[in-house]
């Protein structure tokens, strides 16, 4: 039997104050589903390798794939300010992101919306987000008839710790349409796994760089983006549609959701 891992990072903020501002209305999450075997025999070879070839990575002092400082080519991304570079760099990394085996699920919350609509709120935006999350990874893994388990990225001490009291909640308590028993039947573990991008996960890595796009589909595909400029996120996401977990055809609700 298979065992798979969803790696999930966010974009934006959970504060629902701040949701006036257009430029922090919306909070996404995005998880990325790949086979743990994969990971081992593949994804961290190759990723490894393309960190050594373009950044000078050693074991000893590993480069950290972070979307923003790659984009904005600060150290140790300095190599792409030289443009044949930038040019063979992204290139092999969008050939990667086609042919590597993984599953996208993104949650996105109007979190201005949300507010107007309900009086009361049960959790804050990125717990609502992970519940919505977790569904929709359990139906994966019962497609497969498969088990795994759930890795975010540590956001720090307080919101941790808040965090990972959540996960317990779902996993204990259930959700609104999944029992716990039902959660117990393909999740290995009652506890989430909580890892600083800095620990060199590969996995998180790979959510960090694919978070954004994929947002940016979403907020493109509900009509919510004025922004109309072809970036290099476009490359990505015409990749990237083919990665959103499906159902029969429909990708809409399964691979991708938005809230409320």
């Amino acid at each position: 039997m298979s065992k798979y891992r969803i790696y999930i990072d966010e974009v934006g903020n959970a504060d629902l104050e701040s949701s006036k501002n257009i430029n922090h209305r919306y909070l996404s999450l995005t998880g990325i589903i790949f086979d743990l075997d994969f990971v081992k025999d593949h994804l961290f070879h190759d990723v490894e390798a393309l960190k050594r070839k373009y950044f000078g990575s050693h074991p000893d002092d590993p480069v950290i794939l972070y979307r923003k400082e790659i984009l904005n080519k600060k150290y140790p991304f300095k190599s792409l300010r030289v443009p044949e570079v930038e040019k063979a760099f992204n290139h092999e990394i969008l050939t990667y992101f086609m042919e590597w085996e993984y599953t996208i699920i993104s949650v996105l919350i109007d979190k201005f919306e949300h507010h107007q609509r309900y009086s009361t709120w049960k959790y804050d935006p990125y717990h609502y987000c992970l519940e919505i999350l977790v569904e929709r990874y359990h139906r994966f893994l019962m497609d497969r008839k498969s088990v795994g388990d759930v890795m975010v990225e540590s956001r720090g001490g307080k919101e941790d710790t808040r965090l990972k009291k959540s996960y317990r909640r779902i996993f204990e308590q259930g959700t609104n349409y999944i029992n716990a028993e039902e959660l117990k039947k393909v999740f290995t573990s009652r506890e989430l796994k909580v890892k600083p991008k800095a620990a060199n996960i590969t996995g998180l890595q790979i959510a960090d760089l694919l978070a954004f796009p994929a947002r940016r589909y979403i907020l493109k595909y509900y009509g919510k983006l004025e922004d109309k400029r072809q970036t290099f996120n476009e490359k990505i996401i015409e990749i990237l549609k083919d990665k959103f977990y499906k159902r029969g055809n429909k990708m809409e609700g399964y691979g991708f959701k938005l809230l409320p």
